[in-house]
């Protein structure tokens, strides 16, 4: 962040106690922390947790895992509820914190979480955010998914935790 995003002064970096180097506006007198988006993303697993629904989107060739922004006033667990709701049409049962990971291209804080959904029914996917999907076994999906993606990074790290269960 280099100018304040209240009067667009050019920002300086100012010592602040336990907090360390700070943007600062000597305009509006005031610290400025960077701001940035946080979304969600998740390891969706059938009721029996052997499989991983991945979705393709946006018009690309590519298996990603479902995600989403946060929407102001709501929390990140409710968001991952939310979106599975609308994009699959699937229920959440459980859901699991994995894992977050800064996602500089976008300027968004990824949370990842695992969740278990109700069905394996794919009758009631939103055409509008998916342009398909389709479940794998834990090993298909490694070997599927985006490569070098963060999507890719966060369920390789998930299918590894599972392993040394």
């Amino acid at each position: 962040m280099k100018y304040c995003m209240e009067c667009g002064t050019k920002l300086e970096e100012r010592f602040l106690k336990n907090e360390g180097m700070v943007p600062y506006c000597k305009t509006c007198e005031a610290y400025r922390f960077p701001v940035f988006s946080t979304a969600v993303s998740m390891e969706v697993l059938s009721p029996g947790r052997d499989k991983i629904l991945l979705i393709k989107q946006y018009g690309k060739d590519r298996y990603i895992l479902v995600a989403g922004y946060v929407n102001k006033g709501e929390n990140a667990e409710d968001t991952v509820v939310r979106e599975v709701k609308e994009e699959l049409g699937l229920t959440v049962t459980d859901l699991h914190f994995e894992k977050s990971e800064y996602f500089a291209p976008s300027n968004t804080l990824m949370l990842n979480f695992s969740c278990v959904v109700d069905s394996e029914s794919l009758s009631h996917i939103s055409e509008e955010e998916i342009d398909s999907c389709r479940w794998f076994t834990l090993e298909e999906a490694a070997e599927n998914i985006a490569e070098g993606s963060l999507a890719g990074i966060f369920l390789t790290r998930f299918i590894s935790k599972q392993k040394s269960v």
